[in-house]
C-alpha cells in the first residue's frame, strides 16, 4: 500500500490511533460524516492483527463473508474461512476504495496520551512528533502484544526460539527438533502446516482446547462471480452466518444444547485419534465454551503423527533440553511460543493518562472497567474500541460497526450540543458494570471449570459480553448525552 503523504499538521478534531480494522473502520465513518481527523498507525503498514501474524496457515475461524464490513462486501475471498494474507490485503483495499489511505500516518507508534483539563485536548506523544486532537479513539485492538511466559532457564537455550505472531521466515524448520508452548488459536493452525517437515515436534500444553471441526471450502469462481454480480446472495449469506453465531452463543447457556456441541468435538477427537492415552492428554475436564472455542479439520491428525508428542506445561529450559512440569522432556533446535497476546489486561492502559494523572493501567489494577466497552471513567473525550466485557463468539466487525455508530453518534451530538468535552457519569458506570459482573457469573466462561484468558489476573472477567449481540448493538444504537457529564465550550 503506498501511503500519500499528508501536511505536517499535528492538531485535529480527532486522532484515530491504530489502522487495523476498527482504525479503517472509524477514519471512514468521520470521513463520511465530515470531521477533521488522521489515524496514527505504529508500523510501517496497516492491517492491525493480520499484518503481525504470518505463520503458515493463517486463517480466520470466522466465515469470510462475516468477517468483513457490511458496508464493503468481498466477494472475492477464495474461502469459506479466508486466508490471512487475503484479510490483510482487504484492510488495504478497503482504505483505498474509501479514500481514507491519505489520512493514515505510518510509523507513529504512541508513546504517551495525556487529557489537558485546561485546553480540554489531548496531548499525544508519538515515535514521530507532538499531536493534539479535542477527540481521541483508541482502537488499537486487544491482540497486538504477544506474550511470552518467563520459563526458568530460557537464556540458557540455543536455538532459535520466537513468537507465533512475530514468525521467524529465516528460520528454516526442515530436519528440526521444535518444540511448541502453547495449544490456543495459532497453534491450531501452524502445527499441522509445520509438522510435516519437521524431525520431531513436541507440543507443551497447560490445558487442552475443545476443536470443532471446521467447514472450510474453497469458493468457486463461479460463486464469486456471482458475489460481485448479485451483492444481495453475499448480502442474505453474512444475515444468516451471524445468527448461526447467535445461536452458538444462546446454546452456551443451555447445558443440553452445550453437551451436543461437546459430543461433536469429542467425536473429532476420536475420529483422528486412536491412542487411548492420547486422547486423555487432548480432550479437556473444562464445559465446551469456557475458553476460546476453535476450529480444525487437521489438528488432530497432526497429534496423532508417530514425531509427534503431546506434553504438560512447560516447567523449565536447561539448555536444548525442554522439561515438562510431569518431568518428561525432550531436546529441541527451535522453540515456538504460542502463548497468545495480553487480551483481560490491554496494553493501551498503561499510554492513557486521564484527568486525574493516572495512567488507565493503574485505575484498573489488573481489573478494566469502562461504560459500554467503549468510555472509560476519568478519560474525557476519549472513546475505546474493543474495550473490555465485549467479546463475544461472533465477529469481530459485529463489535466494530456497533462501537462506530456509537461513537460517530456520539461526535454529532457533542459537536451540536457545543460540548467541549464529556465524561461518563461515575454512577451510570457503575451501575451498568454491576449489571455486566452479575449476569456473567453464571456463564460459562465464569464457570465452566477452566482458566482461561478472558478472566484478569484479580479473578474477575474482564473480557467477555454475557448477552447477545441484538442487545450489544441496542445499547450501542444511541449516545445517550444524559449518560455523561458535559463541559460546554466558553462564550
Amino acid at each position: 500500500m503506498n501511503i500519500r503523504s499528508v501536511s505536517e499538521r499535528t492538531d485535529f478534531e480527532v486522532i484515530v490511533v491504530g489502522a487495523g480494522f476498527a482504525g479503517v473502520g472509524a477514519a471512514i465513518k468521520l470521513r463520511e460524516a465530515g470531521f477533521d481527523f488522521v489515524v496514527l498507525e505504529k508500523a510501517g503498514q496497516i492491517g492491525g492483527v493480520w499484518r503481525e501474524n504470518s505463520y503458515p496457515d493463517c486463517a480466520c475461524d470466522i466465515p469470510s463473508a462475516l468477517y468483513s464490513y457490511s458496508f464493503a462486501p468481498n466477494p472475492n475471498w477464495s474461502s469459506f474461512f479466508a486466508p490471512q494474507e487475503e484479510i490483510r490485503q482487504y484492510t488495504v483495499d478497503t482504505a483505498e476504495k474509501f479514500g481514507v489511505a491519505d489520512a493514515i500516518r505510518v510509523n507513529h507508534e504512541l508513546f504517551e496520551s495525556r487529557w489537558n483539563a485546561q485546553t480540554r485536548r489531548w496531548e499525544l506523544d508519538t515515535s514521530a512528533g507532538h499531536y493534539s486532537a479535542r477527540f481521541v479513539i483508541m482502537a488499537c485492538g486487544p491482540m497486538h502484544k504477544p506474550v511470552t511466559p518467563a520459563i526458568k532457564g530460557i537464556e540458557s537455550f540455543p536455538g532459535e526460539r520466537f513468537h507465533s505472531a512475530q514468525w521467524n521466515h529465516d528460520c528454516d524448520l526442515s530436519g528440526k527438533r521444535v518444540a511448541v508452548i502453547g495449544s490456543g488459536a495459532s497453534a491450531i493452525q501452524f502445527v499441522p502446516a509445520i509438522e510435516k517437515k519437521v524431525k520431531q515436534l513436541t507440543l507443551f500444553q497447560r490445558t487442552p482446547p475443545w476443536v470443532l471441526p471446521k467447514m472450510d471450502f474453497k469458493i468457486p469462481q463461479k460463486w464469486q462471480r456471482r458475489f460481485a454480480r448479485f451483492p444481495l446472495l453475499q448480502s442474505l449469506l453474512r444475515k444468516q452466518l451471524y445468527f448461526v453465531f447467535e445461536a452458538l452463543n444462546r446454546s452456551l447457556k443451555h447445558p443440553r444444547a452445550k453437551q451436543r456441541l461437546q459430543a461433536r468435538a469429542t467425536q473429532n477427537i476420536h475420529r483422528a485419534i486412536k491412542d487411548e492415552a492420547l486422547r486423555a492428554k487432548v480432550t479437556p475436564a473444562y464445559d465446551v465454551g469456557c475458553k476460546r472455542i476453535l476450529q480444525s479439520n487437521t489438528w488432530y491428525r497432526a497429534l496423532a503423527k508417530p514425531h509427534v508428542d503431546v506434553f504438560s506445561d512447560v516447567a523449565e529450559i536447561q539448555g536444548n533440553r525442554v522439561i515438562a512440569s510431569d518431568g518428561s522432556s525432550c531436546e529441541a533446535d527451535v522453540i515456538i511460543f504460542a502463548t497468545g497476546f495480553e487480551v483481560a489486561n490491554p496494553p493501551i492502559a498503561e499510554c492513557i493518562i486521564g484527568a486525574s494523572g493516572m495512567t488507565l493501567a493503574q485505575q484498573w489494577r489488573g481489573s478494566p472497567e469502562v461504560y459500554l466497552g467503549t468510555v472509560a471513567e476519568d478519560c474525557p473525550n476519549c472513546f475505546l474500541t474493543f474495550g473490555p466485557n465485549l467479546y463475544s463468539f461472533t465477529s469481530a466487525f459485529v463489535i466494530i460497526e456497533a462501537q462506530l455508530n456509537y461513537i460517530i453518534d456520539g461526535l454529532h451530538k457533542l459537536r451540536s450540543s457545543n460540548v467541549a468535552s464529556f465524561s461518563v457519569n461515575k454512577q451510570v458506570s457503575e451501575a451498568y458494570n454491576q449489571r455486566l459482573q452479575s449476569s456473567l457469573q453464571d456463564t460459562v466462561w465464569n464457570s465452566g471449570g477452566c482458566t482461561s484468558y478472558f478472566i484478569d489476573k484479580n479473578g474477575r472477567n474482564s473480557t467477555n459480553w454475557p448477552w447477545t449481540t441484538f442487545y450489544m448493538r441496542l445499547r450501542l444504537a444511541r449516545f445517550r448525552l444524559g449518560d455523561y457529564t458535559l463541559q460546554q465550550e466558553k462564550a
